[in-house]
């Protein structure tokens, strides 16, 4: 894959953007102890992302410049636009403006026939912000579709939830220079993060996971997700359509996010801190759920 510019031949290396792609530089004053000192500092850029299938635009969204191949393969999946990998041909990515990333990028999919057909049914159109799943859609019934059932297996265990934890800052360059952005965390059933992706947009970030666990054939029983934000319905939704059980929120889930996570069986821990967490859903009970003062200030 790689990313054209336009109305010239591609480049494998073109696709290849670098960390350094993602964030800029501005000079800032800061103030701090009664002084006010001039400073460089890392701002996180966002892009509009544009995702067009068979020719036919269909979402756009603000997105951080950087894993966008997985970022296109998880947000079809996700979305259920496909349902398999394999129904994706191929894709292509093309600057708006060949010196300015910033104007945006085309994310061209080329996918089967009959899933074209199913989404030109849908007539969605969900140009927003950050990944938002509702901006454009056209009535109540688009909403809120259907969640799948997911494997029924237990939750993450404390340990392995403590585990991931202490490794989630570590596994966030992006965030750790600009401060704007969340991760999405693959992590083994010991806890060790094998894949992490970052965005933006907390929808974004796990779609990029998505993607790239879907490259990786990755065995989902064998883990879990971990989320730097709060537990949307919409993430809940997201990790469900891709058949993963259980997903942990370093802060807290809505009550829908709740309701979807009981009808799909998915176990969701919310509010995931050092030395504690909260078990809102559990499908199988494990013995080792404790109990926790709903007074104590999360």
């Amino acid at each position: 894959m790689a990313l054209k510019q336009p109305k010239t031949e591609t480049s494998e290396d073109s696709l290849a953007l670098s960390l350094e792609d993602c964030y800029t530089q501005a000079a800032v004053n800061r103030w701090q102890a009664d002084q006010t000192l001039t400073a460089l500092d890392q701002i996180a850029d966002e892009v509009p992302v544009a995702m067009v299938y068979n020719g036919i635009s269909h979402a756009v969204m603000m997105a951080s410049p950087c894993d966008l191949d997985d970022f296109a393969l998880g947000f079809s999946l996700s979305e259920g636009i496909i349902k398999t990998a394999d129904e994706l041909y191929g894709l292509e990515l093309v600057r708006a403006e060949a010196d300015n990333l910033a104007a945006g990028i085309e994310i061209q999919l080329s996918i089967t026939t009959q899933r074209s057909m199913q989404l030109k049914q849908r007539r969605r159109n969900l140009t927003g912000r950050t990944g938002c799943g509702l901006c454009g859609t056209e009535s109540l019934q688009q909403a809120i579709r259907p969640v799948k059932q997911v494997p029924c297996l237990p939750p993450a265990s404390p340990a392995a939830v403590e585990h991931a934890l202490q490794q989630l800052q570590a596994n966030q360059p992006l965030q750790t220079i600009t401060g704007a952005c969340h991760g999405a965390a693959w992590c083994d059933l010991q806890g060790n993060i094998q894949l992490l992706r970052e965005d933006v947009g907390r929808h974004n970030a796990l779609d990029k996971l998505v993607g790239a666990l879907q490259r990786a054939a990755t065995d989902l029983s064998q883990g879990f997700i971990l989320v730097s934000s709060r537990a949307s319905y919409e993430m809940v939704h997201k990790a469900a359509s891709c058949g993963i059980s259980s997903l942990v929120a370093v802060s807290a889930p809505t009550g829908l996010a709740l309701q979807l996570a009981q009808q799909a069986g998915l176990n969701l821990i919310g509010f995931a801190r050092p030395g504690r967490h909260v078990i809102y859903h559990q499908s199988i009970t494990t013995g080792t759920t404790q109990s926790f003062d709903d007074s104590e200030e999360l």
